[in-house]
């Protein structure tokens, strides 16, 4: 799209002062609820709660007065999370261990290996979300426990062509670590296969970086111009160091310049974002970088790639700038990317959306939130429209697991689940809610719930024992693997084999060492 002078320099002068980088369910089996409340305001979250009181451990509600008239520290009964849709993390273990070592525990998120299998949640009717909650309780040693699954889905495109088009910047990194096979020949072969799928309307740009970055092919048409994008891609070979900021800054000025307004304008970065050379870290790099979000509605898609990868240097830059993070290492997995999912990662169904889960005090004495650490909202900030929350495309789902301890002889209502978001069109706010009994949550987690809870149960209890965890009720790695091995070949899920795969490796590299879970005492949330 062209531009007028003045109005590109305008353009070139807001990002060179920075860049703002920018970035998936129905019914519970208890009671449900449902609302398109359209409330863009500050109010406050579901249950009224005030801001934590000075010194109290994080997640504690307000200040409360007992028998004696005497100031405690009420246990905290919500949970507010930033949705995520991304799975490099699980992408990046199974690579890891399939290279003959364990992921180091920093880079193994519990949600991100959930969110990356099928759940079957049905879909909603609109372009908002549906709510499914639900649970089971696993035994083994964990008799008041249960796992508590709370799904969102969003509804899938019916044809690639209702889509808007879209206007793509590939910013791809040709430093010297990308020579490793795995690396740029496949970052190559995955743009070759997104050229072939992407339609005449669409666009696309190029820049390439290593210690310095470079524009190949400025914002084309697909039409009568697939042989020039083929061309560009072809012409990128391995250099020097990885100036990971001149690459990012480079590419978001490509993407101001050819904005096209109506489409979705995406920066598409594939890195093994090792930087070396200039602006190395997050922090540093994002404050060189303007608005380019609030100003022209571009997001970001990072796809990491290397058996040496930067995780928590990719997993910063998209968390911060609103973006969703993948991770690939064969054509097969680029192909699933590039093609099967392509919709969900070059469109937008919500915008800074968050869930916030109410426990009812009278039937729950604990819970954990498995994952999402570097996800969590305040619970106040729920509907604060200004506070930041996770974009979602079509046919995402995002599934958030808790641990949840009864107490004896709960009944009746265990959570209500509501996800806020915002149109990505009309910047309208809306929510959907879902609630679940304790009737729902009381049947047997292993050879009792449905496949897909249990495929769920098995990812996340892996995720968690690879970082140290000690979710109550977890099983051995050999018994989860055998678990993964009967549930794919019930569910005929090849995702779910290569889960088992990636477990049977794990434990032949811990040599069936295991850990004691530890139960515990007290109230309200676990830290």
């Amino acid at each position: 799209m062209e531009r007028g002078t003045s109005t590109y320099r305008a353009a070139v002068a807001l990002l060179l002062g920075g860049l703002l980088i920018t970035g998936c369910g129905a019914s519970g089996d208890g009671a449900h609820s449902s609302a398109d409340r359209g409330v863009a305001g500050n109010g406050g979250p579901a249950g009224g709660k005030q801001p934590p009181a000075p010194g109290q451990r994080e997640g504690a509600a307000v200040e409360e007065r007992d028998e004696a008239g005497q100031e405690s520290a009420a246990p905290d009964y919500l949970s507010t999370f930033a949705l995520d849709v991304d799975t490099a993390s699980y992408g990046y273990a199974r690579r890891t261990l399939g290279d003959g070592r364990l992921p180091d525990a920093g880079t193994v998120r519990p949600e991100e290996f959930v969110n990356s299998f099928r759940q079957g949640y049905e879909q909603p009717e609109g372009n908002g979300f549906s709510v499914h909650v639900d649970g089971a309780r696993p035994g083994a040693g964990a008799s008041d426990w249960s796992l508590l699954r709370v799904g969102l889905a969003t509804r899938a495109e019916a044809k690639t062509g209702e889509r808007p088009p879209a206007a793509l910047t590939f910013v791809v990194d040709i430093s010297g670590s990308m020579a490793e096979p795995g690396r740029l020949d496949l970052a190559k072969t995955s743009l070759g296969i997104l050229a072939d799928e992407l339609r005449d309307d669409d666009s696309v740009s190029l820049v390439t970086f290593s210690d310095e970055a470079e524009t190949l092919l400025p914002m084309t048409r697909l039409q009568g111009n697939r042989t020039k994008v083929r061309d560009a891609i072809d012409e990128m070979e391995p250099t020097d160091s990885t100036n990971l900021g001149a690459g990012i800054e480079q590419g978001y000025r490509e993407a101001a310049a050819g904005h096209r307004k109506g489409a979705n304008n995406r920066v598409v970065l594939l890195s093994d974002a090792l930087a070396n050379t200039g602006e190395t870290e997050a922090d540093a790099i994002l404050e060189r970088i303007g608005d380019a979000r609030e100003e022209y509605g571009i997001t970001l898609f990072g796809v990491g790639v290397g058996s040496d990868y930067g995780d928590e240097l990719m997993e910063r830059l998209t968390n911060k700038g609103d973006g969703n993070t993948t991770y690939i290492s064969d054509e097969d997995q680029a192909r699933k990317v590039f093609v099967d999912q392509l919709p969900a990662h070059v469109e937008l169904r919500a915008r800074d959306a968050k869930a916030q889960v109410e426990f009812d005090r009278k039937n729950v004495k604990q819970f954990k939130l498995i994952g999402y650490e570097d996800r969590k909202v305040a619970d106040d900030d729920f509907r604060d429209d200004s506070v930041d929350g996770g974009e979602v495309g079509p046919g995402h789902t995002v599934t958030a697991l808790y641990a949840v301890r009864l107490r004896e002889g709960a009944s009746g209502r265990v959570a209500t689940a509501t996800v806020r978001w915002l149109d990505p069109k009309t910047r309208k706010a809306h929510e959907e809610s879902g609630s679940v009994d304790t009737g729902a949550v009381d049947g047997r987690l292993w050879d009792g719930a449905g496949a897909r809870l249990q495929v769920t149960a098995v990812a996340a209890y892996f995720a968690d024992t690879l970082r140290g965890g000690d979710l109550p009720g977890t099983p051995s790695l050999g018994e989860l693997a055998s678990r993964a091995r009967k549930l794919a070949v019930s569910t005929e899920d090849g995702s779910v084999e290569k889960l088992a795969t990636a477990i049977e490796q794990a434990d032949r590299l811990r040599n069936g060492a295991g850990s004691e879970r530890p139960g515990s005492s007290g109230e309200g949330e676990l830290d």
